[in-house]
């Protein structure tokens, strides 16, 4: 852009150029006009020097028409008298062609009485016109050339009696002129070198603030808008510098502008939690921002490289003509992302027109329904399973109740047993309803929170002797009836630390409780279920491990789900509604605490809860009634 210009290709060499080449031209055809000027009338004026006065010709003309030696003595004399023509030859010359008088600069005689060679003096004669020419030669040089016939008159009749052959020497006329030639040569060449010094100047006056404007408009094209044109003169080319200086000013206002709107574009394009696309009119990407580079995993340099029905993946179903033709919004789902997350985003599409109604592009708006439809089909899952949950008991209810309606209330042995499963599917249900009353107060935060500062190592130890004592009632009375049991063992590792936490015992002892159950029911026959509590820094960790079948990766991620099971068939059979797991989770994180799993199939899951600790704060002894 910024490339030096050449000076033989530059506008001052040329404006130069013409200048001198005018100024030659010029020179050159005034010289020419001049020195055929001088040339003819220095020719006319020697014509007039050696021209023979007409008295002279008169008299020869008289004497030769006398034969008498007397008259060629006296024609003789009359050419010796004539002085006016300086290295002239004279030759007088009668009618029959002999030479009567002769004058030449050496001065000889010997042709006198001769008859004359010269075939122009004889044509002369014959003729009776002049003749005059100028002729040229190496050996002779220049010389000018008259043959006048001489006449005589007597009376009505006028007779050629001779003629007088005219020799004069023009050297000297042509050296003249070309002495003023080579003068007017001289001056040409000053004139031109001094021409030439003008045009130059002239030429600089007149490309310098060309040159300026140049160097302003490859600033302004570089980004720079900060100088500024020297206007030298009130001229057209001043003019065009304060035009020049104008546009500078208002193309940075305009940049400015510009920046400034693309700066906030871009600002809100970030900060936008949908994605934007934009295209040309053929389908290119012109802007991505970086919610769509994220939703459509892509980053800006390929999808500048793709078009939009690629980058959507809809080619093979539409083409950009059919979204240029309508508009509908459509539902695009994405390859999973580095998390393995599928995403389900919603695309907007709007025309970009002129003011014309020319369609320039197009923009789609994504937004992320991920949730949404998560949102929806938990919604309806959450009405299946709360419904099949449900009739489920009834169902079994119904069935108890008619048959105790048709007489088996008065069976003693068959009607206590029907009441009692009556009753246990009732506490199912009531259950389950508390279990859903809860975590819909968790939903809307209106559960209520009871803080107390607790000795948590106590606090632990007491819901495990609980459950210590369940299982051996558990197995007594399974002994007692002869019946099978499960044999599994809780295993403590404590830190030796009292550890005091904030918390509130009745729903903290909800949500181990889900916990250890899920544990007891899912212990294979003679395993272990392990017990942890640690410290850290700023948290206490607890966890519960046992040695069951494990929960599948891809079910890590929904276990704390409502309503799901990861063996829906097993779950059921063993009395789970599938809503402690999702209660234990809402009453940790309710308390500023978090919970997590980490499994393997066929060798356990261990369930993570870290909670808030304050190592400072002092706590008093446990309450008795633990």
């Amino acid at each position: 852009m910024n490339n030096k210009i050449k000076f033989f290709s530059s506008i001052q060499f040329k404006v130069a150029a013409i200048f001198i080449l005018l100024l030659l031209v010029t020179i050159e055809i005034i010289g020419a006009y001049f020195v055929h000027s001088l040339e003819q009338q220095n020719i006319e004026s020697f014509e007039a020097q050696v021209q023979l006065p007409s008295y002279v010709t008169t008299s020869l003309a008289s004497n030769l028409s006398s034969s008498s030696a007397k008259t060629r003595r006296s024609v003789q004399t009359t050419i010796n008298d004539i002085s006016n023509i300086q290295n002239s030859d004279i030759e007088i010359v009668n009618s029959q062609g002999k030479i009567v008088a002769l004058k030449n600069n050496n001065n000889s005689q010997n042709s006198v009485g001769q008859r004359t060679t010269n075939t122009q003096i004889k044509d002369v004669i014959y003729s009776g016109r002049k003749t005059t020419q100028i002729s040229h030669n190496d050996r002779d040089g220049s010389y000018y050339v008259s043959i006048t016939p001489l006449v005589s008159s007597n009376g009505d009749n006028n007779t050629v009696v001779g003629a007088v052959y005219v020799r004069a020497n023009m050297d000297q006329v042509y050296k003249n002129i070309n002495n003023i030639v080579f003068i007017f040569f001289v001056a040409s060449l000053v004139a031109g070198l001094l021409g030439a010094l003008i045009s130059i100047v002239v030429a600089r006056a007149i490309t310098r603030p060309i040159a300026e404007m140049r160097k302003q408009a490859i600033r302004m094209a570089n980004g720079d808008y900060s100088g500024q044109v020297r206007v030298y003169s009130e001229d057209e080319l001043g003019q065009l510098a304060v035009a020049v200086n104008n546009l500078s000013v208002r193309v940075e206002e305009e940049q400015e502008n510009s920046d400034a709107e693309r700066n906030r574009l871009d600002s809100v394009l970030s900060q936008m939690t949908d994605g934007v696309v934009a295209t040309d009119r053929h389908g290119n990407i012109t802007i991505i921002n970086e919610a769509a580079q994220a939703f459509l995993n892509v980053d800006q340099k390929t999808a500048f490289s793709e078009q939009l029905v690629d980058l959507l993946g809809i080619n093979s179903t539409t083409s950009f003509d059919d979204l240029l033709s309508n508009q509908d919004e459509r539902i695009i789902e994405p390859a999973a992302d580095s998390e393995g997350d599928n995403l389900i985003l919603q695309a907007d599409f709007s025309l970009i027109k002129r003011n014309t109604g020319f369609v320039t592009g197009l923009v789609c708006v994504l937004h992320d329904v991920t949730e949404q439809r998560k949102i929806d089909n938990d919604r309806r899952l959450f009405v299946s399973n709360v419904s099949h949950e449900l009739r489920t008991p009834l169902t079994s209810l119904r069935s108890y109740v008619e048959t105790l309606n048709d007489g088996a209330w008065q069976d003693s042995q068959l009607a206590p047993r029907f009441l009692k499963v009556i009753q246990e599917e009732t506490e199912r249900m009531i259950r389950m309803v508390n279990s859903l009353l809860d975590l819909s107060r968790f939903d809307q935060g209106t559960a209520k929170i009871n803080v107390e500062l607790v000795n948590f190592n106590e606090f632990f130890n007491f819901i495990l002797d609980r459950f210590d004592m369940l299982i051996k009632n558990d197995q007594d009375k399974a002994q007692a009836a002869g019946k099978p049991f499960k044999k599994y063992s809780i295993k403590r590792v404590f830190t030796q630390k009292d550890l005091w936490v904030e918390i509130d015992p009745d729903k903290m002892t909800q949500a181990i409780d889900n916990i250890m159950n899920n544990a007891i029911k899912y212990s294979p026959n003679g395993g272990t279920i392990t017990c942890r509590l640690n410290d850290t820094q700023r948290y206490i960790i607890l966890s519960i491990t046992d040695q069951g079948l494990g929960i599948p990766r891809k079910d890590l991620k929904k276990v704390f789900d409502r309503f799901y099971r990861v063996d829906k068939a097993r779950s059921r059979k063993q009395g789970g509604t599938g809503l402690g797991l999702s209660i234990s989770k809402e009453v940790i994180e309710a308390q500023g605490g978090h919970v997590w799993v980490n499994s393997m199939e066929n060798r356990g899951s261990t369930f993570y809860i870290s909670l808030p600790y304050d190592a400072k704060e002092v706590g008093g002894d446990w309450d008795e009634a633990y």
